[in-house]
């Protein structure tokens, strides 16, 4: 069964995600339905209309791992486009999946990890062992700009060079 919202949409749908850092451990979620099921990835999913994106990344990691977070900034943007396995009728296959998704670098407040909602499992990994993960594509490359850019907030100058 597709779901209309999710799969073989009529537009793009806006996600959001978070890069929730723990010092040297990164925040990875193991996805509980497709597409991606059973990878690990970052918790976050789609922005409910009317909805700041700020508040939907707050409220997705809450609801997927139980945990409140802070938000440190943008980390990054990617383009995530699937398509179908049956061709339409016109030359190139039916999109079955396309996000716009808006990741943060974050950090926790409060809570307790657990998983929730759509989350087979939840858990902190070090960054230096993301690799021993089967994870979505690019979420290696998104933490390391996650932690360059909590590094840079941290510093007294705010990262700035003088």
């Amino acid at each position: 069964m597709t779901d209309p919202v999710r799969e073989f949409p009529d537009a793009p749908r806006i996600g959001v995600g978070a890069v929730v850092l723990d010092g040297d451990r990164v925040l990875l979620v193991k996805r509980g339905r497709p597409p991606g099921e059973g990878k690990w990835s970052l918790p976050g999913g789609l922005v409910h209309l009317g909805e700041r994106l700020e508040d939907a990344v707050v409220r997705e990691v809450e609801e997927e791992c139980g945990l409140r977070v802070a938000l440190l900034g943008v980390c990054g943007v990617i383009d995530r486009v699937v398509h179908g396995e049956t061709p339409t009728a016109g030359p190139s296959p039916a999109i079955r999946y396309h996000w716009v998704i808006i990741d943060y670098a974050a950090a926790v407040v409060g809570g307790r990890l657990q998983a929730a909602s759509d989350a087979a499992d939840a858990r902190w990994v070090p960054v230096a062992e993301l690799d021993c993960h089967d994870t979505t594509a690019g979420i290696a490359d998104m933490v390391h700009r996650a932690v360059r850019l909590r590094d840079a907030t941290m510093q007294p100058d705010g990262g700035r060079d003088r």
